[in-house]
C-alpha cells in the first residue's frame, strides 16, 4: 500500500469514527468556529485542570477533512499540557502552511512536536481552499484555549 494510501485511509478512520465526538457534561473552556466559504462549523470544548487538557470534546459538522481534522485533534491534545497543545499546533500549522515548511526552531524530541496521525492531512497542502479546512478545529482549540487563560 502507497503511503497517499495509507494517509487516505486514516482521514476516512477518523472521518467515519470520529474521536471525542461528544459534548462535555463539565467543561471550563469552549469556542465554536466555522467556515462560512463552505459551511463547516466546529465546536470544541475542554476541561482544563492544572494547565492540562484532562477532557476534550468536538461537535459540529463539515467535510471530512475538517471532521477527521477535529477527531485526530482531540486524540493529539487530551492529557497533554497547554505548553505542549502550543507546540503541536504550532506544528501543525507549519506542515499545513502552502510550502509546508515546519518550524526548523521545534525541536522534533519536545513534547508536542511528533504529529502522528496527523501528517496524513499534509496532502490538503495541494488544495489550498482545503487547508482551512483541516485548520479550523486547531483555530477554535485555540480560541478555547485563549478564553480560558483570560478568564
Amino acid at each position: 500500500m502507497a503511503l497517499e494510501d495509507l494517509y487516505r485511509e486514516v482521514i476516512l478512520d477518523h472521518y467515519r469514527n470520529p474521536r471525542n465526538r461528544k459534548a462535555l457534561e463539565k467543561c471550563n473552556a469552549a469556542a465554536e468556529g466555522s467556515n462560512p466559504l463552505c459551511g463547516d462549523d466546529v465546536r470544541v470544548e475542554l476541561l482544563i485542570e492544572q494547565g492540562e487538557v484532562t477532557e476534550i470534546g468536538i461537535t459540529g459538522h463539515g467535510c471530512s477533512i475538517t471532521q477527521a481534522s477535529g477527531s485526530m485533534m482531540s486524540e493529539a491534545v487530551k492529557a497533554r499540557t497547554i505548553e505542549t497543545i502550543r507546540t503541536l499546533t504550532d506544528r501543525f500549522k507549519g506542515m499545513m502552511s502552502i510550502d509546508g515548511a515546519n518550524d526548523p526552531g521545534l525541536d522534533p524530541n519536545r513534547p508536542g512536536a511528533v504529529l502522528g496521525d496527523l501528517e496524513s492531512l499534509q496532502g490538503v497542502r495541494k488544495f489550498p481552499v482545503r487547508i482551512k479546512c483541516a485548520t479550523l478545529p486547531w483555530t477554535t482549540l485555540e480560541e478555547a484555549i485563549k478564553g480560558f487563560e483570560e478568564g
